[in-house]
């Protein structure tokens, strides 16, 4: 069941987006909380937007996406990032903020939704195919400096 109190928003201040760190960072944590609002700030003046589940003034669930076209798919939803609190998996607030970014893709007018998934996230697989998502091609990368 899901907590009644649960409410999903955007973060669009610099304490709304520092508030979503925590969670953030168990699934980008390469990047120093010094840095990640001005990150965020950076990527939300190409299009990025940042989505929070909150229950009782807790951010329990974070997920990074954009609205953007392409040949392959036209207009979509691309999510960058999609993560629950670890302690709190299971407990429905995945499921609700990856509703919530589905329906804002069909209000957008998007035919197509769409995701990256690191190939050792087991438990996120599983996650994704319950919602009825496909292996749809093969992400490939090349590291051409080191940090």
């Amino acid at each position: 069941m899901i907590d009644s109190n649960l409410r999903i928003a955007l973060a669009e201040t610099p304490e709304t987006i520092a508030n979503c760190y925590p969670v953030m960072s168990q699934l980008r944590p390469h990047i120093a909380e010094a840095d990640f609002v001005a990150r965020v700030q950076h990527q939300q003046a190409a299009g990025y937007r940042l989505a929070f589940v909150e229950v009782d003034s807790d951010v329990t669930a974070v997920a990074g996406f954009r609205f953007t076209e392409n040949l392959v798919w036209g207009l979509h939803c691309y999510v960058d990032d999609l993560v629950t609190d670890a302690a709190l998996r299971s407990q429905g607030h995945g499921q609700a903020l990856f509703e919530w970014l589905v329906e804002r893709a069909r209000e957008k007018g998007c035919p197509e939704f769409h995701l990256d998934s690191g190939v050792q996230r087991f438990d996120a697989h599983r996650f994704y195919f319950a919602r009825r998502m496909a292996i749809t091609a093969y992400h490939f990368g090349l590291k051409l400096s080191t940090p």
